[in-house]
């Protein structure tokens, strides 16, 4: 799923249709957040697409603390 996930946010971020079609930059810049939050900053010319494997580990420490953050969020905004 990381590899598609990834895969989803490259082609959207190259893509200049896709800030052609009414994106604001708010909602750029918070997919730019989500992409660093995810481990994006660790994909290394030599690894593209995965995670250079000396990262892995920090990578994936990222993404958990991330979903869990996104969890509490959800909770609290459904007043749970």
């Amino acid at each position: 799923m990381n590899k598609f996930s990834v895969s989803i946010l490259l082609v959207v971020l190259a893509s200049s249709n896709a800030f052609a079609q009414g994106k604001t930059r708010a909602e750029v810049y918070q997919e730019l957040i989500d992409a660093q939050s995810n481990g994006l900053n660790y994909i290394t010319d030599s690894s593209y697409p995965d995670v250079n494997p000396v990262y892995a580990k920090v990578v994936e420490q990222m993404q958990q603390r991330y979903l869990a953050q996104q969890n509490v969020t959800r909770v609290t905004s459904n007043g749970n």
